[in-house]
Parts: C-alpha cells; structure tokens; sequence
C-alpha cells in the first residue's frame, strides 16, 4: 500500500510475489511466484522455487489472490473527474485514476478537433511521456471520421486526412502518436493509412459507413486495429459482413471492444472472442466519470450527461464513450460467462502486441516490464505495483521493433 486508502504501492524494484493464483492466457496456475529485478520479471514458476530468488528482494505473500499482468488500456480519453483535452496535469490525474483500479500502462485518446488543436495536445502528451512510465503516447480518435459515424465527436471538426495534416501531426508527437482512427472512404485515406503505418504509428479502421471491402482494403494498406468493434460502423449481417467481418477475417487485425455492457452485449463479445481467439482487445473508451461518478461533464467541446454509469450527449441517447475501468470490463465479462484467462488476455497481452509492444508490456514472462496487479475472487483490486520501466517510449516503423 502507498497512501491511506490506496491500492496502489511503490514501483516494482527488486520483488518476489508468492503463493498467488496467476491468471494469463493459458489459465489458472495455482501456488505460483514471479520473481523481479530492477522492475523486469527475471523468472516465475510454481511451489517454493521463489525462495531462491527472495535474498535482497521484497517478499509479498499473495494469500491466494489472482495475479495477473497490469491492464494495458489502448484507447481511455480520461477518468477520475479529469479528461486528456485539459492539459497535462489532467493526463496525469486520468492515469492516476485508472492505475487505481489495475489499469498501469494506457494510451491517452483525443477527441476530434480543430488540427492545429490536436497538434498542441499531442505535444503536450509527447512532453510527459519520458518522465511517466505507464503513459505509452497518444491516440487521435479523428478528426478523420465519417459524419454519419461521429458519435460522440463535434461533426464542424471532421476533415479529410490531407498529405499536410497527417505530416504535421506525426512531426509535433515526435514519436509518441501511437495509434489513431480513421475512416477509409474518407478522401485520402489511403495515403494516409501508408502514411502512419511507415512512421510507425498504429492505424485504426473506425467512424465508419465502410464496408467490408473498404475495410479489407485498408488492412491491406496497413491498417491493424478495429476501433470499438461493433459501434459507429455497420453490424455484422449475413449478406454485409461490414468491418467486423473482415477483420475477423485478418489474422492480422486486433478487434476493440467496450465490455460495459452497454456498448455491446456480453453474448455479442462472447462471439467475438471465439470468431477471433486472441484479437480481441479490451478498452475502457472511458470518459472523465470513469473511476468517478454522476453528473455533467465534458468530451471534447460537447456536453455529456452520466447517470447511473451510463455517459450520453446530453438531450441525446448517443454514448459519449463509457464510465468502464478495465477491472469493470473483466467483472463485466466474468459475470456474463465469459471465461477469465481469454478477458485477461484481451486487457493484457493483446493489446500490448497491438501497439507494438508485446515483448515489453502485458504478460509476466521474463524480461517484461515487472507490472503486477492482484485481485480478489470477485475481480476487486487488491493491490497494484507497477514497474518504473519505460516501454519503449518512442514508436517505430513497422517491423523495427
């Protein structure tokens, strides 16, 4: 424990955690260890192989909690009353948010805006990512989206993706644009999907009227993330497939999904984990009232209205992206029957490899960034120690990393 009341300890240095039931893809592992040196994972196992290990290091006996790899959030526009539009220091307070509840390393999401707007916050973010370990860089949620599809974002800041914008936007984040959404019908979307793709930056089929054939086309062109499957795109229907059916159909392709129970059914996501084993990724998509609570709150420059849990533009039943903290996604997904190591997998370890950094983040395998969160039988979060170690702080091109 750090502060009174937190779950949230100090960064994993030099840590043996014992007599835990670790959760992954491949499922429950009882009585089981994993042994840390200067915040990366050096080795884990079962029974009493962690005493050889302990000498020097800081020994937590889990009692029989669930340890699993901290959450890895890849698209979260804030939480805990502050939202990533107003400036650095509420960057920061949305990951201190979050982190609470077991989430250590996430993207910070931008809502569509002005481009010149967009470029001062993606500088803003490029400026605290070296000095904030859980803060992987930023995501652009547009402005480069369909009218038809906006959803939760202002329709006078939608533009096309001209040669212009997309060079100024990748020079102000110096590296740290991590992935960003676009429509593919959208003029110049192609160019610019090779655009990103070459600079290394994750691109994202999303916002959409796009067929299955759009869509298809756009992975071809190096697009390998699906934004909130399901939602602000055509559905899946027998005779359209849409984007869900093509990137379920590309191995290649990562499918994002809002488990809160109101973004899609559970009995939706239960297909979805079976059509494409390992693709699927949890996101929170969360808004400022994540990990808060009721009231009136802003995305972007729209008014949004939270009750009971569920945010919608206010005088609207549009959702204004979601209150869900990746915890909840699990609580949500375990309490509907879906079985626990495949929604680990998909908060952990899927999305890690999507960004690119699946050898660094979200799994506890040695030489992984030591980020170690423990629950209790019922998902609540009993303890959270992240690694103070950077995972790799800088995007690069494909195929570099």
């Amino acid at each position: 424990m750090s502060a009174a009341g937190s779950v949230v300890g100090p960064p994993v240095g030099d840590l043996v955690v014992r007599s835990a039931v670790l959760v992954d893809a491949d499922g429950r592992h009882p009585d089981a260890w994993v042994a840390a040196r200067d915040g990366l994972v050096v080795a884990r196992g079962a029974g009493g192989g962690w005493r050889e290990h302990a000498r020097g290091a800081e020994v937590l006996d889990a009692e029989g909690a669930l340890l699993v790899a901290g959450l890895v959030d890849a698209h979260t526009h804030g939480g805990g009353g502050s939202t990533h539009e107003d400036g650095p220091g509420a960057v920061l307070a949305a990951g201190a948010a979050h982190r609470e509840h077991g989430t250590t390393r996430r993207v910070a999401s931008l809502v569509s805006d002005d481009v010149d707007a967009l470029a001062e916050r993606l500088a803003e973010v490029a400026d605290l990512v070296d000095d904030e370990p859980g803060l992987l860089g930023s995501h652009l949620e547009g402005p480069f989206l369909a009218v038809e599809r906006k959803g939760a974002h202002d329709a006078g800041a939608l533009v096309d993706p001209s040669p212009a914008a997309v060079a100024h936007l990748l020079r102000v984040a110096r590296g740290t644009l991590r992935h960003v959404t676009l429509d593919p019908r959208r003029a110049g979307a192609r160019e610019a999907v090779r655009a990103f793709a070459a600079a290394g930056v994750v691109v994202a089929v999303g916002h959409t009227e796009a067929s299955s054939d759009d869509a298809a086309a756009a992975f071809a062109d190096g697009a390998r993330l699906l934004t909130h499957a399901f939602n602000a795109m055509p559905g899946l229907h027998h005779r359209a497939p849409g984007p869900v059916g093509a990137a379920c159909a590309d191995e290649r392709v990562v499918l994002e999904i809002v488990l809160d129970g109101e973004h899609v059914h559970p009995a939706v996501a239960a297909v979805l984990l079976r059509a494409a084993p390992g693709r699927v990724a949890l996101v929170s998509d969360s808004m400022a009232a994540a990990a808060g609570g009721d009231g009136r709150y802003r995305l972007g420059g729209l008014d949004v209205v939270v009750e009971g849990g569920r945010a919608v533009l206010e005088g609207t039943t549009t959702l204004a992206g979601s209150t869900l903290t990746l915890a909840g996604a699990l609580r949500t997904g375990t309490a509907a029957g879906l079985p626990l190591p495949a929604l680990v997998d998909a908060a952990t370890a899927v999305p890690a490899r999507a960004l690119g950094l699946g050898g660094r983040v979200g799994t506890l395998a040695p030489g992984r960034a030591a980020d170690l969160v423990l629950l209790d039988e019922d998902l609540a979060v009993r303890a959270v120690r992240p690694s103070a170690r950077r995972a790799v702080s800088r995007p690069t091109a494909r195929g570099a990393e």
